[in-house]
C-alpha cells in the first residue's frame, strides 16, 4: 500500500507539471500560525514574541502571513494586542528591511475593525459561515446579517484600495447543526466574490471532512460557477485528514492552501476542533510532488520550534517533530 501511495503522490506530481506545460509550478501558501494558530491560546503572548514569529516566518520564506486580528479583546483575547503587533511590523517594513513582496494581513470581521487595521496591514480579511448556526455562536448574527456588515467594510476597504480575502466556515461540517450542505456553501462564496472579495478560502472548521467530501464540495462549487482559481483551502486535522484533503484539493486545481506553523490553532466557539494542518508537513508533501512554495522547510521546522517552545505546548507537525529529532540527534554525535 505504501508504494502504491508514493506512485499516486508522483502521478498527481507529473499530471499538475504537465499542465502547465512542465513548468514550475508555484503553490501560494497562507501562513495563518499568527492569527489563526494564536487565537486558541488561553492567554496573550507578549508582542514582542509574535513580533518575532511573523519575522521568523518571512525568513523563512512565507510571502502571506496573517499577523492578526481586529476583534474585540472580550471574544479572544489572545488577539487583544493585535494592532500593536501590526503597527511594530508595519513600522519595520517602513524602515527598509527587505520583504516588499511579502503581504501581511488581518482578520477585520465589522468596520471598527477595518478602520484599527487600514494603514498597517497590505489586506484584510473577512468570513462568513456556511453553517446558520455557527454563524450566530461565533460572530454574534445571522448570516444574512453578517453580510450587511461586510458591506461596510467592503466599501470602505475599496475606497481605500485594500483587497479583501473571504473565509466560508464550516464548509464540510458543523459543530452545532452537524450537517452543512454543499450549495450553503457555494451559496456563501459566491455572495462573497460577488461582494468584491478576491479570494475566498473554504475552512473545514472542525476538521470531519474526508477526500470524497472534499472533491464532492470542490465539484458542487465549480458547478454553481465559482472558479478554481479564486479557492483555497483552510483544513483543520482533527482526525488526521487534512493532507489527504489538501491531496484531493490539488486535483480539483486548487493552488491555494491556508497552514499554521506547528499545527498551532483551533476554534474559540468549535468544542473539540484541533490545529490548521500543520505548514511543515504541508511543505513536505508539495515539495515532495516537486511542487514548489517558496519557502525553505528546515528554516518553518525551527520556526515551528520557537514558538511551541514559548507556549509551552508539544509540536503538532510530525514533520516537525521527526526533523528535529533527527537535527538533535546528529547535533549530539
Amino acid at each position: 500500500m505504501k508504494h502504491r501511495i508514493n506512485l499516486t503522490v508522483a502521478h498527481l506530481g507529473r499530471r499538475l507539471l504537465s499542465t502547465k506545460l512542465r513548468r514550475e509550478i508555484d503553490i501560494k501558501i497562507v501562513e495563518v500560525g499568527p492569527r489563526d494558530g494564536l487565537q486558541n491560546e488561553m492567554c496573550m503572548l507578549p508582542t514582542e514574541t509574535k513580533v518575532s514569529l511573523v519575522k521568523k516566518l518571512i525568513e523563512a520564506g512565507c510571502k502571506n502571513i496573517e499577523s492578526g486580528s481586529f476583534v474585540s479583546p472580550k471574544r479572544i483575547p489572545a488577539m487583544a494586542n493585535s494592532k500593536e503587533v501590526c503597527m511594530i511590523l508595519n513600522n519595520w517594513r517602513n524602515e527598509g528591511n527587505t520583504c516588499d513582496d511579502v503581504i501581511l494581513s488581518a482578520l477585520t470581521p465589522n468596520l471598527r475593525g477595518f478602520e484599527d487595521a487600514k494603514g498597517i496591514v497590505d489586506e484584510v480579511a473577512i468570513f462568513a459561515s456556511a453553517s446558520e448556526l455557527f454563524s450566530q455562536k461565533n460572530i454574534g448574527c445571522s448570516i444574512e446579517e453578517s453580510f450587511v456588515r461586510f458591506e461596510e467594510v467592503m466599501t470602505a476597504a475599496k475606497e481605500a484600495r485594500i483587497p479583501v480575502r473571504g473565509y466560508v466556515s464550516c464548509i464540510l461540517g458543523c459543530p452545532y447543526s452537524k450537517h452543512v450542505p454543499p450549495t450553503s456553501v457555494a451559496d456563501v462564496s459566491l455572495r462573497l466574490l460577488e461582494m468584491g472579495c478576491y479570494e475566498i478560502s473554504l475552512g473545514d472548521t472542525i476538521g470531519v471532512g474526508t477526500a470524497n467530501k472534499t472533491k464532492n464540495l470542490l465539484k458542487v462549487l465549480k458547478e454553481a460557477g465559482v472558479d478554481s482559481s479564486r479557492l483555497a483551502v483552510h483544513f483543520h486535522d482533527t482526525f488526521g485528514q487534512a493532507l489527504s484533503n489538501i491531496y484531493v484539493s490539488l486535483e480539483e486545481d486548487i493552488r491555494v492552501i491556508d497552514s499554521s506553523v506547528a499545527g498551532l490553532g483551533g476554534c474559540p466557539y468549535a468544542t473539540g476542533a484541533s490545529g490548521n494542518v500543520a505548514t511543515e508537513d504541508v511543505l513536505f508533501l508539495l515539495h515532495g510532488m516537486g511542487l514548489s512554495t517558496g519557502i525553505d522547510l528546515n528554516k518553518m521546522v525551527d520556526v515551528g520550534h520557537f514558538i511551541t517552545d514559548h507556549l509551552g505546548i508539544t509540536n503538532k507537525s510530525k514533520c516537525g517533530t521527526a526533523l528535529l529529532a533527527k537535527k538533535y540527534k546528529n547535533e549530539n554525535y
